[in-house]
């Protein structure tokens, strides 16, 4: 203990002898405070603190795989390093509004959208490395916090439910490369502790209830925006909206509900009626003379003979999200959506996911019951399930349970991955008619890789003392 305070304090020196030699320039490059190195400040020293100690061994990692890992790992410190500039800007700046802190927060989010970009792009082998350091990075905006009323979860919470998030990928890749290369796993590792405990130790230790602004510092405005000059074209459509928006985002699940809600809504009105047209009895069928019941022999030949000009087309249902009747939340028919998210249930509703493929749905909170239905290469994240998680027709999917589910039901399905908590041991699990069904576990310490279990779909029925008793089998090697 004593040996980190000497350590600290000749650090701190060495970063006072610095300042002085530079003429009023801190040690990191940024504008001498009324005399006050914000790099000596406590919460500063604590930031770098964190990452010499577990973004280092990121690092570290990503230098022994090189190639595009080392490329991610890259960004994902620098991202680390401009969040570290920010708070000691904070330090001197006034709290700024939602316009004012979008564009303070633009130097993080230029960052955090090149992993983004990178996470986007197909062909990679490394698609998962990608994706986990794309969803972790989304842990940093706890600096955007500005209070209950702002969208989002307290800092230390929304660390936590950032890198629950990453941890699907992160898995992804420790289970991918437990058996061909001890450096993956490695840098997976040390991407997990880099949140937890890192970042979300150093949030509670220093930030539990958001950054802390100056009331006397600079103020921070939103950049103006620049109007074209006479006779000059249009400006282009606007970019993708960024990580870090001047409106608070929506949640998935609070959007407007449509669908059936809908169409009860309009019966319960009254006024069912309303812009029906009136039949009159020359538009009856019996009384159209237009219709004999006769067949010509042209008609016949017209409609015996195939259409050359007008192909086929496949009718592709909309996408849905919604909530049915206030019991049963209806995800249908999305096709590489990452960023499904269902946050507003409860656990007498249930979650029925149909015609899905590759995309991604997040459940966060306790439901009554899930089921996966023809559903290719889907991923579901959820917490608690009162009476059981069910896969039905379904191809490639992948589920993680990060509470408790009393029963898992495999049905009629070709390649599952299940990932259980430790809460979610003791679940029963049946499969009927499957093939490729693995379940990972928990290895004994959070250190220990994850232990996979494929299920047997092969059994061996003897017939002994007048009835069939049946078990698994089992190969044997020479």
């Amino acid at each position: 203990m004593e040996g980190k305070l000497v350590e600290r304090l000749e650090a701190a020196v060495a970063r006072l002898e610095v300042l002085a030699a530079g003429g009023g320039i801190s040690a990191r490059g940024l504008p001498d405070s009324g005399g006050h190195d914000m790099s000596s400040d406590p919460s500063i020293v604590a930031f770098e603190d964190l990452m010499d100690q577990f973004a280092a061994k990121v690092s570290g990692a990503a230098e022994k795989i090189g190639g595009q890992v080392l490329d991610v790992s890259k960004l994902l410190l620098e991202a680390f390093s401009v969040e570290k500039k920010l708070l000691m800007e904070i330090k001197q700046t006034q709290k700024p509004d939602m316009a004012g802190l979008a564009e303070f927060l633009k130097p993080l989010n230029e960052v955090i959208m090149k992993v983004n970009s990178m996470a986007e792009a197909r062909g990679s082998e490394f698609i998962n490395h990608f994706k986990s350091a794309a969803e972790s990075l989304s842990a940093l905006a706890w600096i955007a916090y500005t209070g209950k009323d702002c969208g989002m979860s307290m800092p230390i919470a929304h660390v936590e439910e950032s890198w629950q998030a990453a941890e699907f990928y992160n898995n992804k890749v420790l289970v991918e490369y437990k058996t061909k290369d001890p450096n993956h796993v490695e840098w997976a590792k040390a991407l997990k502790e880099l949140y937890l405990p890192g970042l979300r130790g150093y949030v509670k230790s220093h930030y539990p209830l958001g950054p802390v602004w100056n009331a006397s510092g600079k103020k921070v405005s939103a950049a103006p925006s620049k109007a074209p000059p006479s006779g000059a074209p249009a400006p282009p459509c606007p970019p993708p909206a960024s990580h870090f928006t001047s409106e608070p985002s929506k949640a998935s699940s609070s959007q407007p509900k449509q669908g059936m809600s809908a169409v009860f809504q309009e019966l319960s009105s009254g006024n069912v009626t309303a812009g029906l047209r009136k039949v009159t009895d020359d538009m009856k069928a019996k009384n159209r003379t237009d219709r004999t019941g006769v067949v010509s022999t042209g008609e016949k030949q017209t409609s015996s003979t195939p259409s050359t000009t007008t192909p086929t087309i496949k009718k592709v249902a909309p996408p849905k999200l919604e909530l049915q009747m206030g019991r049963k939340w209806a995800v249908e028919n999305h096709i590489g959506n990452k960023n499904l998210v269902i946050d507003d249930c409860d656990a007498k509703q249930s979650v029925y996911v149909f015609g899905c493929k590759d995309s991604v749905l997040q459940i966060q909170g306790k439901v009554n019951n899930i089921t996966l239905d023809k559903c290719t290469k889907m991923g579901v994240l959820f917490k608690d399930v009162v009476a059981a998680f069910e896969i039905v027709n379904c191809n490639g999917v992948e589920a993680q349970c990060q509470g408790s589910a009393p029963t898992i039901s495999v049905d009629n399905t070709s390649g599952a991955q299940l990932y259980l908590s430790k809460d979610s041991l003791e679940a029963a699990i049946t499969t009927a008619k499957s093939i490729d069904i693995n379940v990972l576990v928990p290895g004994a310490t959070s250190d220990a890789d994850w232990a996979e279990h494929p299920l047997p779909q092969q059994y061996i029925h003897v017939y002994k003392n007048g009835q069939f008793e049946t078990s698994p089998v089992s190969h044997s090697g020479a």
